[in-house]
C-alpha cells in the first residue's frame, strides 16, 4: 500500500464504495441470490482481493458478467449452499491457473466472441429486470399477456424507475460532467437517494405506495454473534457432484476471462501506464472467489466499471480499493436498515442501463461494419448466450470463429494469376505465389488450384515470400511437379532461402 497517495486514494474509495453499494445488491438481485451474498462479494473483493492483486487500480467485486452463470447455477444445483462449494472450487481452480502462468488465456479468444457474450449478457440483464422495473408481481411472465401485464404494473415503483433511469442517464451527458460541483457525485449515488425520497414521498398515498417486496430485505443483525450468523456455508457434502464441478470450472473460465479483459482495459488507461502481473491477479482472484464462498458470497472478478470509476476519481494505489471494501463492510455491520429503504426500481435502473451499455446498438453496426468474420461470430454467439447458457453460447461462438479463420486461411494461402501468353504461342502462362506461411491447412486449397491447371500450360510457382511451407503442403506440390510433365506442363520454381522445411524435388525423391 502506497501511503504517499492517501490524500487522492480515500476520496476516489468513498466515490468507488457509492457505486459498488447499489451494484452488490443489483447483481445479487439478477443473480437470484440472497442481497446479502452481494455485499459480501463486495467487501471480500475488495480488501481479500485488493490485499493479494498486484493491480494498483483494479477493483473487484460481484460482476453483472456473472449474473447468468450464478443464476441459472443455483436453478441447476438446487440451492445456494450447494453453489458456494462451486464457487469455493472455483477458486482454487483459479489459483492453479495462476500458478500455472495462465495469464495470457484471455489473448485466445476472439473480440468478436467476447463481444458477442458480453452482449448477451446485457441483454439477459436487461430481460430480467423488467419485472422489477416496473414492479410486477413475481411468478408475472409475457405469457400472460400485455393486457394482464399493463394492469400489474405498480405506479409507484415505475416512477421510481423512470426517474432513477433519467437521472443515470442525465448524470453522463457533458452538461452535468462539465460542472465543477455536480460532477463530483456519482450518478448511482444520485439515483439512489432520489429514488429513497420518493419512496419516503409515497409512503401515505395509497396507490403508489411501495410494499416490502419493492424493497431491499437485507438482515438485520442485533449483536455481533447474530451478524456472524448471517454468513453461510457451503455445503460440503457435495464434493462428488459433477454438476458442481462444471460450475466450479465455468465461474474459474469465465470470471478469469472477465478479470484479464478488464485489467488490460484498465492497464490501457492509468495515466502512469503500469502493467499488472496477470498471473498474479488470477491468484489474488481466486483466493477471493475461495473465501466468497466459503462466508456465503457471490463470485467476484476484476470489473471495469468500479475499475474505470477508481482510476477517473484520482486513485494512485490499490489502497483505495482496500478502503472501499472497508467501507463496503462497516456500511453492512451497522446500517443495514437504511439499506432497506432502497427501492428494487433503482437497482433495475443501474443494471438496465449497464445491460444497454454492454449491447449497444453502435455495437452491431460497428462488428458490421468489420465484416462478416467478425459479425457471424459475434451473432452467434450473442443467441447462444441468449437461448442456451454462456458456456455454450461462447463454445459455439468459437466455433464459428474458429470456422472463420481457417476458411480465411484457406482462401490466404496463395494468389493465382492465370494469362494467355502470346509468346508462347496462346500458351496459358499461371503464376501461383504462395503467402509467407503455408500450412496444412491450405492443403486442400493449393491441391485444387493444381488440379484445375489446364495441359500445356506453363506454371511458374513463385516462393519468394513464402518462409514455412508445411511438409504435406510441399508434398502435395512435389507430387504435382512429379507428374507435369506427362501432361505437357512446363513448371518453373522460384526459390527463396532459408524456406522452412527446405524442400525441393530430389530430396524427397530421395527421402522416398
Amino acid at each position: 500500500m502506497d501511503l504517499q497517495n492517501l490524500k487522492k486514494d480515500i476520496p476516489a474509495s468513498v466515490v468507488v464504495f457509492f457505486v459498488a453499494l447499489p451494484l452488490c445488491l443489483g447483481v445479487a438481485l439478477a443473480s437470484g441470490a440472497p442481497l446479502f451474498s452481494g455485499l459480501i462479494a463486495g467487501i471480500v473483493g475488495g480488501t481479500v482481493v485488493g490485499a493479494v492483486s498486484g493491480s494498483r487500480l483494479g477493483v473487484s467485486g460481484p460482476a453483472a458478467g456473472l449474473t447468468v452463470i450464478v443464476l441459472s447455477a443455483i436453478e441447476t444445483l438446487g440451492s445456494f449452499e450447494i453453489f458456494l462449494l462451486a464457487v469455493v472450487l472455483g477458486g482454487l481452480m483459479q489459483i492453479l491457473l495462476g500458478l500455472l502462468r495462465a495469464g495470457i488465456f484471455g489473448y485466445f479468444f476472439p473480440s468478436s466472441v467476447i463481444n458477442g457474450m458480453l452482449t448477451g449478457i446485457g441483454l439477459i440483464i436487461v430481460l430480467k429486470q423488467i419485472p422489477y422495473a416496473f414492479g410486477l408481481p413475481e411468478g408475472a411472465s409475457i405469457s400472460d399477456g400485455a393486457l394482464s401485464l399493463l394492469s400489474a404494473v405498480h405506479p409507484g415503483v415505475l416512477a421510481i424507475f423512470a426517474l432513477s433511469l433519467g437521472l443515470l442517464i442525465a448524470w453522463e451527458t457533458p452538461l452535468i460532467k462539465r460542472s465543477r460541483w455536480l460532477a463530483i457525485v456519482p450518478g448511482p449515488v444520485v439515483a439512489v437517494l432520489s429514488a429513497v425520497l420518493l419512496s419516503l414521498a409515497f409512503a401515505n398515498s395509497t396507490g403508489v405506495n411501495l410494499e416490502g417486496s419493492h424493497l431491499v430485505s437485507v438482515p438485520v443483525a442485533t449483536s455481533f454473534n447474530e451478524f456472524v450468523g448471517l454468513f453461510t456455508l457451503p455445503d460440503f457434502s457435495q464434493l462428488a457432484n459433477p454438476l458442481v464441478w462444471t460450475v466450479a470450472l465455468t465461474i474459474a473460465v469465465v470470471a478469469s476471462l472477465e478479470t484479464l479483459l478488464s485489467v488490460e482495459a484498465i492497464d490501457k488507461m492509468d495515466p502512469l501506464k503500469r502493467t499488472t502481473p496477470t498471473n498474479r491477479e488470477l491468484v489474488a482472484q481466486g483466493v477471493g472467489n475461495s473465501f466468497s464462498g466459503l462466508i456465503g458470497g457471490l463470485p467476484v472478478t476484476q470489473v471495469i466499471v468500479r475499475s474505470s470509476v477508481n482510476l477517473q476519481t484520482g486513485a494512485r494505489s490499490k489502497a483505495s480499493t482496500i478502503c472501499h471494501g472497508v467501507l463496503l463492510l462497516v456500511c453492512v455491520a451497522t446500517l443495514p436498515s437504511w439499506l432497506n429503504m432502497i427501492p428494487l426500481g433503482v437497482l433495475a435502473a443501474v443494471l438496465i442501463l449497464t445491460g444497454y451499455k454492454l449491447a449497444k446498438p453502435a455495437l452491431f453496426r460497428k462488428m458490421w461494419d468489420n465484416g462478416m468474420e467478425q459479425f457471424v461470430p459475434f451473432v452467434i454467439t450473442v443467441l447462444g448466450v441468449l437461448f442456451t447458457d454462456l458456456l455454450t453460447g461462447v463454445g459455439v461462438g468459437m466455433v464459428a470463429a474458429i470456422f472463420a479463420l481457417l476458411r480465411r486461411n484457406y482462401l490466404n494461402s496463395h494468389f493465382l494469376h492465370k494469362k494467355q501468353d502470346t509468346e508462347e504461342g496462346d500458351r496459358i502462362r499461371i503464376n501461383m505465389q504462395l503467402a509467407e506461411e503455408v500450412t496444412f491447412l491450405n492443403k486442400g486449397a493449393i491441391r485444387k488450384e493444381l488440379s484445375e491447371i489446364p495441359d500445356n500450360a506453363h506454371v511458374i510457382l513463385d516462393k519468394r515470400n513464402c518462409i514455412y511451407i508445411n511438409h504435406d503442403v510441399a508434398e502435395a506440390i512435389a507430387d504435382f511437379i512429379d507428374t507435369a510433365s506427362a501432361r505437357g506442363i512446363d513448371v518453373d520454381v522460384i526459390e527463396r532461402k532459408n524456406v522452412v522445411p527446405i524442400w525441393d524435388e530430389r530430396s524427397l525423391k530421395e527421402a522416398a
